[in-house]
């Protein structure tokens, strides 16, 4: 059974970083994608980037792209998800899921089978 635990929110000024944390367990990492995904009250769920464990590609959306930077630690089963220049539209709870298709790009959440427990992120302006 995968497990994903998420951690590493918090309360941020505009123009500050976050690293958030993703602990996963339960499978392989040659059989999986993780992704970050994010949900401010009242939107959708939104992908905001995503990382293919065996070989390291990764996406972003066109709204964090160069700001953030997602990262894979092996030794640990844990993903990264590196947050800088945020912004104070960037608050929303944070995501961490698993996707067992790994060499699709989907940010369809349907599309994951996994989930973490979610992380506050809060940027201030």
């Amino acid at each position: 059974e995968v497990q994903l635990q998420a951690s590493g929110g918090g309360l941020v000024q505009a123009g500050g970083s976050l690293r958030l944390s993703c602990a996963a367990s339960g499978f392989s990492v040659d059989d999986y994608a993780i992704a970050w995904f994010r949900q401010a009250p009242g939107k959708e769920r939104e992908g905001v980037s995503r990382i293919n464990l065996k070989d390291g590609n990764s996406h972003y959306a066109v709204s964090v792209k160069g700001r953030f930077a997602i990262s894979r630690d092996d030794a640990s089963n844990t993903v990264y998800l590196q947050m800088s220049s945020l912004k104070p539209e960037d608050t929303a709870v944070y995501y961490c899921a698993s996707d067992d298709k790994p060499w699709r790009i989907s940010t369809t959440p349907g599309d994951y089978d996994a989930w973490g427990q979610g992380t506050q992120v809060t940027v201030s302006s």
